[in-house]
């Protein structure tokens, strides 16, 4: 018997779909004959105590989620997710020069610095990329900090109002769609897939519209269906990352590219939603980490 701790925080149980998800993680483990424990930040310490250590909170290398990711690593515990891939992925400049260097097909992406931001860079942009473009801060999670911009105007008041929070900054091409899709990649192997439909007023699949937060409906996707050229660059992407969880976000063009739009870390997995049509992503989850087995 294992003994597994999964690392939380308030906002992780905020919403009814998180609080069960967790419960089926609890549920799983319990199925295989593992002992579950819940563990808030002021119990960090007691991480060597475990064979392992599951993650459901934000990451970022500075946040408490990363020292948890560390002290687990450094006393020789699995850890969902690795640091590494916590520094990749929390880093998208890092993570796209990453897919760019594995030959992952992604949105033609430029890099801007602050000197950079200026009308006449901006005139050059949508001159090659087009209108609009997306602008995104490097360290930006659940679609803030990622806006569109369809004027010269637009671009620069974005661009400044991002600079107060990096010193670069994402340009890439919109790629329109009604929804993206989710790829769930565990240890190279495919794990669950869905759609993300796109609220109405917005490209995002999480944003404030008329001053309530919308999130994407669900829909998930049998792995057997999912298009094989999506389920390769899912793969694909996530292998440029590591061995760990990913959330794979890939968009198909208007000609019929897919395109990698980001990698997640430690994606979310809510109850009734990415796990539809995979009800045993928990167990392969639980088994990938007391027992070495993603399948």
């Amino acid at each position: 018997m294992g003994r597994l701790a999964i690392y939380v925080e308030r906002y992780t149980i905020a919403r009814r779909e998180e609080h069960a998800a967790l419960l089926r993680y609890r549920d799983a483990a319990e199925a295989l004959g593992h002992e579950v424990h819940f563990l808030f930040r002021n119990e960090l310490h007691k991480i060597p105590r475990y064979d392992a250590l599951f993650i459901r909170a934000l990451t970022h290398p500075l946040n408490a989620s990363y020292v948890a990711a560390r002290l687990a690593e450094l006393h020789g515990k699995p850890v969902i997710d690795d640091s590494r891939s916590i520094r990749i992925c929390c880093d998208k400049v890092h993570m796209y020069r990453r897919l760019e260097q594995a030959g992952v097909s992604v949105p033609p992406t430029r890099l801007l610095t602050r000197p950079m931001l200026t009308p006449t860079q901006a005139d050059r942009l949508f001159a090659e990329l087009g209108a609009p473009l997306v602008l995104k801060a490097p360290q930006s999670a659940f679609s803030s900090h990622v806006e569109r911009v369809e004027t010269v105007e637009a671009f620069l008041r974005t661009g400044r109002r991002f600079f107060y929070h990096s010193d670069r900054l994402i340009v890439q091409q919109f790629i329109p769609s009604p929804f993206d899709w989710r790829v769930g990649v565990l240890g190279g192997q495919l794990l669950y897939a869905c759609r993300y439909l796109i609220p109405a007023k917005t490209f995002k699949i999480e944003a404030i519209i008329d001053g309530r937060r919308a999130y994407a409906r669900v829909e998930g996707v049998p792995l057997e269906a999912l298009p094989e050229a999506v389920a390769q660059a899912a793969l694909k992407a996530a292998a440029a990352i590591g061995q760990g969880l990913y959330g794979v976000d890939l968009k198909v063009t208007e000609t019929g590219q897919v395109v990698v739009i980001e990698v997640n870390d430690n994606p979310t997995i809510n109850a009734g939603e990415e796990d539809q049509q995979a009800p045993d992503v928990y167990t392969r989850i639980v088994s990938h980490l007391l027992e070495g087995k993603s399948s």
